[in-house]
Order: C-alpha cells, then sequence, then structure tokens
C-alpha cells in the first residue's frame, strides 16, 4: 500500500512564495508519475503539475506555467512543488498523487491511485 503525506502549506501575501513537499513510501515508487493537485471551496479537483519517473518529463498546468515548478528527488520518493508569485486564486488545499500505471505524467486526475490528505495553501491580498 502507497501512502502519501504533503507537507509545506501555510498562509503567505500575494507575491510570495511556498514549497510544498511530498513523501511517498510502500512501493517501487520511482517507476511512477507523481502529480499535483488543487481544490478551492465550491470547485472541483484540479490538475497543477506532474512529473514523470527520474524527472525527465514534466507537464504542467496553464497557471502554473512559469510561476510553479516540479521536481523530484533522485530516489524517486519524494517530489516537491516549489511556487513562485503567488496570488490569490492559487488559494487551495493542494494535494499529491502517486500513478502507479505509468513512467510519463498526465493531467487526468481519475488516473492517480494514491492520494495524499491535502495541505492547505491560502494567499492573502
Amino acid at each position: 500500500q502507497v501512502q502519501v503525506v504533503e507537507s509545506g502549506g501555510g498562509l503567505v501575501q500575494a507575491g510570495g512564495s511556498l514549497r510544498l513537499s511530498c513523501a511517498a513510501s510502500g512501493g517501487a515508487l520511482a517507476y511512477t508519475t507523481m502529480g499535483w493537485f488543487r481544490q478551492a471551496p465550491g470547485k472541483e479537483r484540479e490538475f497543477v503539475a506532474a512529473i514523470g519517473w527520474r524527472g525527465g518529463s514534466i507537464m504542467y498546468a496553464d497557471s502554473a506555467q512559469g510561476r510553479f515548478t516540479i521536481s523530484r528527488d533522485n530516489a524517486g520518493n519524494t517530489v516537491f512543488l516549489q511556487m513562485n508569485s503567488l496570488k490569490p486564486e492559487d488559494t487551495a488545499v493542494y494535494y499529491c498523487a502517486v500513478d502507479v500505471d505509468t513512467l510519463w505524467p498526465n493531467s487526468e486526475k481519475y488516473r492517480y491511485d494514491y492520494w495524499g490528505q491535502g495541505t492547505q495553501v491560502t494567499v492573502s491580498s
């Protein structure tokens, strides 16, 4: 059973930065895709970014492109999301997820098999 734990959320002013971390355990995680999604109150959970095995392939949502950076440690078990130039509309619960069936990143939340509990990010104006 894969376990996923996020950390690093918090309260930040608009224009500031936060770095989220996601630690996964319980499987051959180096050969998986890991992704970040977010869900604001009253909205659907949406894709933010994803990274394939060994970090060789990355995908971003348009809203994250140029401001967020996803990365992965060499062991493949930990994924980071560096978020810069944060905006109030980035306020959401951020979830980390693992897709064990592919080496390549994708944005489809139904394809991800394991999810963390989420970490709150609040950006004040």
